[in-house]
């Protein structure tokens, strides 16, 4: 999830801090679920799909080949 989730924020323009304004969570639980130290429970990966405009499916999909690496994280180009 955390590879989907950073990509397609940034996909979107979206900071971590109004991407948890619009799902109504802590920016500091975005940061933590694009590195991986907690999992997002239904109802959070429910309410960010909905900021982002997709189906939470897209977002606990397996990332795409061709991926572009930033540090330890990676987004599509």
């Amino acid at each position: 999830m955390a590879h989907n989730l950073k990509a397609y924020r940034l996909a979107q323009d979206l900071s971590q801090e109004e991407l948890a304004h619009r799902a109504d969570i802590d920016r500091t639980y975005v940061s933590s679920l694009e590195r991986c130290v907690y999992a997002a429970s239904v109802d959070v990966i429910d309410r960010i799909a909905k900021v982002l405009g997709i189906e939470a499916a897209e977002l606990l999909r397996t990332p795409p080949e061709g991926l572009v690496r930033f540090g330890t994280e990676t987004t599509t180009p």
